[in-house]
């Protein structure tokens, strides 16, 4: 098992050099298959305050609703 780097009194331990050594910065890509594909769409004003009413994740929405649209 990994020693973790929180020790009992809830302070950070000294980390020691390889994990700075093997460390990359960012998040791992994700696995193809799952990856978004970026496109540019021309939407009509009123389609895209619709989908913006309803707050954050509306590109999450929109695409839930074209998969539903498509039969997918």
């Amino acid at each position: 098992m990994k020693k973790p780097f929180i020790e009992a009194n809830d302070e950070v331990g000294e980390l020691p050099g390889t994990f700075f050594a093997k460390a990359t910065r960012g998040r791992p890509p994700l696995p193809e298959a799952d990856r978004k594909q970026r496109v540019n769409v021309m939407l009509d004003p009123d389609i895209v305050a619709r989908l913006k009413a309803g707050g954050k994740g509306w590109q999450t929405r929109l695409n839930a609703t074209l998969r539903e649209a498509l039969g997918m």
